[in-house]
């Protein structure tokens, strides 16, 4: 049996968003998932929430998404993961053939919370790093610098990762993050934590996304695009930080998973285009050399070359990555999901490639993580 995305809805990302609240955010992106999918959430066997409470700020979260979703009285549960992962688990569902339709929900509203670097630091190690009261955004620095050095890269080298995906939102046209700027640009920008700079962090943003999910059966009654979920897979590392060696180890082990479920034996050659956690500018790169989009030490000099342009041989985040679009927390790879399935249908805009058939997405939970999750799509009718 297979499973496909027969609906999808978002509340676009915004630098903030004063005038609305979570529940409406997952409102407006749920009812637009359920008018694309051409259900009534009475429809839904299952729903499924991506959250973290110390960013929400309340405990046991998933009490408060069911209204907004049309759930009450429906199974309803949360995973404090990346919304790739929440996907494995509405696909685990449906595949158990107990369920036919389920729904995913991811938010962001980060623009809530004053003390974000705070709420990170508690992913600490409690007995040897927390009490360092380091910011995680010097783990970040850290991590960068073990990431060039391991493969002989320099700041420059990621620098471009900023410059080609703010193009790619400035050309889309729907992020307020789009920006039209140089390499050298972003090596004269505020230092972080060396060589971390400003203009190398994905902003905070605001956002929710929706998708809709069903069995084979399903899909074929409502849709005439089919989006099918070929292959998945998620992994994890250690998150003790004094083991990490610059490698992005969680997706080299989600994506030999994913490649085997899909039978995808040559990445480079058999997808189309990519959509890759790039929440800071060097991740971009470790995690396209994680997913044997390139060989180890030689994604800096095919990214100078314009391989992961949109007229590339491998375009790389067509609409701006989370460097274009903002950090959605959670909702990170539920975003970039959402601009792949736009990109299967042809209903990118401006950023629309020729005809894409086979599409992956990779995300990463972010600091002080070292878990993430890979989906491989392919368009069919």
């Amino acid at each position: 049996m297979d499973v496909y995305i027969i609906g999808i809805g978002i509340s676009l990302p915004k630098k903030s968003s004063a005038e609305f609240s979570f529940r409406e955010m997952i409102f407006e992106a749920a009812t637009k998932a359920y008018k694309d999918a051409g259900v009534e959430p009475k429809d839904v066997d299952i729903f499924v929430s991506v959250s973290e409470d110390f960013e929400e700020g309340t405990s046991i979260f998933d009490e408060y998404v069911p209204d907004q979703l049309g759930a009450v009285l429906k199974p309803v549960h949360t995973i404090c993961a990346d919304a790739l992962t929440g996907l494995v688990s509405v696909y685990s569902l449906i595949k158990t053939g107990y369920f036919r339709i389920g729904v995913l929900e991811a938010h962001s509203k980060l623009s809530n919370v004053k003390t974000h670097s705070r709420v990170l630091a508690m992913g600490l190690d409690p007995v040897y790093i927390r009490p360092l009261e380091v910011n995680p955004y010097f783990v970040a620095g850290l991590e960068m610098a073990m990431f060039l050095e391991s493969r002989g890269y320099d700041e420059k080298d990621v620098a471009f990762v900023v410059s080609k995906n703010k193009s790619n939102a400035l050309t889309f046209g729907r992020s307020p993050f789009g920006l039209s700027i140089a390499p050298e640009e972003v090596l004269t920008s505020e230092p972080i934590s060396r060589p971390l700079k400003k203009l190398d962090i994905s902003p905070n943003a605001d956002g929710a996304c929706v998708f809709v999910i069903a069995n084979e059966e399903v899909a074929r009654e409502r849709k005439k695009d089919f989006i099918k979920i070929l292959g998945l897979g998620f992994g994890g590392f250690t998150p003790n930080i004094e083991r990490w060696r610059g490698d992005a180890v969680y997706l080299e082990v989600a994506s030999k998973k994913a490649y085997s479920m899909a039978r995808i034996k040559n990445p480079i050659r058999e997808i189309d285009f990519a959509e890759i956690d790039d929440t800071f500018s060097y991740k971009e790169l470790q995690h396209i050399e994680a997913l044997s989009l390139s060989r180890f030490g030689e994604s800096a000099e095919l990214l100078k070359e314009g391989f992961y342009d949109l007229d590339g041989e491998l375009p790389v985040n067509t609409t701006g990555g989370n460097l274009g679009n903002g950090n959605l927390s959670l909702m990170n790879g539920a975003r970039s999901l959402y601009d792949a399935v736009l990109q299967l249908r042809g209903h990118a805009g401006n950023v629309q490639l020729p005809n894409p058939e086979t599409a992956l997405v990779a995300s990463w939970k972010g600091l002080p993580s070292a878990s993430g999750a890979v989906i491989i799509l392919k368009r069919e009718g």
